[in-house]
């Protein structure tokens, strides 16, 4: 990893998607079709308080997440939210033409093992997800967690609202607002052996940390953007304040200071 005096360069990963609808007007239809990205809230909460920050919709990942060891080199942290394992381990090459590819989630690990920081976020489509589509468990990334995953469909709906809750002391959570606005969902996991749950919601872990070989990783169980992060909670005061203590806890730089 490079060095830690520089402000922490993150990579986002996910957090966006298509919409195709159909409209039906008596006897006839006619369908509509956008693109929608949810993350543009978090990549400005990192970018205010000094954090480079790269995105790759999910879409992209083929074209452009690094293939290589030596691509991730140059980021601090990687984030994933809100899409699933297929899109990083079936490249159209392998999935279309039946041509061996490098397997990402592999390099994902071997990433946080020499060093690098992983944050993954909950969603439909993160951990387990729903249908048990995301399938994150069955990846080699899964042993760089600090959550162990379910096999089922693990979202658990809150639709009239549940308040985090702060459970332990530590860096990343010291000196936030007490008082967080209530998340209307999150993924079921559970926290491993040796990691440490921060925050929990509906009794439910909600944000837990850990480290593996040299590096260290998070697991925020609930949505960064909406549904499940209403926007009250996007609006919270302390919510670029959590991301950019995580982001530098898990880059291993110091927490709750300017570079």
């Amino acid at each position: 990893m490079k060095g830690r005096s520089a402000m922490p360069h993150v990579l986002v990963v996910g957090e966006s998607w298509f919409i195709h609808s159909v409209h039906q007007k008596g006897f006839d239809s006619f369908f509509t079709s956008e693109y929608v990205e949810g993350a543009q809230v978090f990549l400005d909460a990192l970018r205010d308080r000094g954090h480079t920050v790269t995105y790759v919709p999910a879409h992209e990942i083929p074209s452009r997440l690094p293939a290589t060891a030596e691509g991730l080199e140059p980021y601090d942290v990687v984030v994933i939210s809100d899409v699933g394992a297929n899109s990083f381990q079936l490249t159209p090459e392998t999935f279309a033409r039946s041509v061996p590819t490098p397997d990402r989630t592999e390099l994902l690990r071997a990433y946080v093992e020499r060093g690098g920081g992983l944050l993954m976020v909950g969603g439909y489509l993160t951990f387990t997800g729903i249908d048990a589509k995301a399938r994150w468990g069955r990846t080699p990334l899964a042993a760089a967690l600090p959550v162990g995953l379910l096999d089922r469909d693990d979202r658990v709906e809150l639709p009239a609202g549940a308040p985090p809750r702060v459970v332990a002391r530590h860096q990343v959570v010291d000196g936030l607002d007490g008082t967080w606005p209530d998340l209307l969902g999150l993924n079921e996991v559970t926290v491993r052996d040796g990691s440490e749950l921060l925050v929990e919601c509906a009794g439910h872990p909600l944000l837990a940390v850990g480290g593996y070989g040299a590096g260290r990783s998070a697991a925020f169980t609930s949505d960064l953007a909406p549904h499940w992060a209403p926007p009250a909670f996007l609006d919270w005061k302390g919510y670029p304040d959590l991301w950019d203590r995580l982001v530098r806890w898990l880059a291993q730089a110091p927490v709750g200071e300017v570079d």
